[in-house]
């Protein structure tokens, strides 16, 4: 049985998930990934180690991206936040660790009214991006990153 380490990392405002306009972002924070991870994905969740890092600073993403390409991360789950529109620094930088990775968010992007979040510069760098089903996004793209290493 193969194990695999993947990183969930969240980026700007994700730390206040659950008190942050709960209306789009939903209720839960992000203590309740974990156990709702191996409450999906049961056995499989035996074969993933999970290393959780949030960060409102584009560089600190951008040095715990690096990092994880130090540490061989198997595959990633990034919710860069905002950061997800306007950053080409965290866009470049998946470009060049070639670690594979899914794009989240808690929100459909593309039904909200402002039209920048229709646009994402990182999600070229990414095998897809699941989008819209709250916190249970983050366990639908660690699935999808599970299967797409299993081959």
């Amino acid at each position: 049985m193969q194990n695999y380490t993947f990183l969930i990392l969240n980026g700007p405002n994700l730390g206040r998930l659950g008190q942050r306009q709960p209306e789009i972002y939903g209720h839960q924070d992000l203590s309740r990934l974990k156990p709702l991870i191996h409450d999906v994905l049961g056995a499989a969740s035996d074969e993933i180690e999970l290393l959780f890092y949030q960060s409102n600073s584009e560089g600190a993403i951008i040095d715990r991206l690096e990092r994880a390409r130090d540490e061989a991360v198997h595959g990633m789950v990034l919710n860069a936040g905002a950061y997800t529109h306007t950053s080409l620094a965290i866009a470049d930088c998946l470009a060049w660790i070639q670690i594979p990775c899914v794009e989240v968010h808690l929100s459909n992007v593309w039904a909200r009214n402002e039209k920048l979040r229709h646009q994402s510069l990182i999600a070229g760098h990414c095998l897809g991006v699941v989008a819209g089903f709250g916190i249970l996004s983050y366990v639908l793209a660690v699935q999808a990153l599970l299967r797409h290493l299993q081959g």
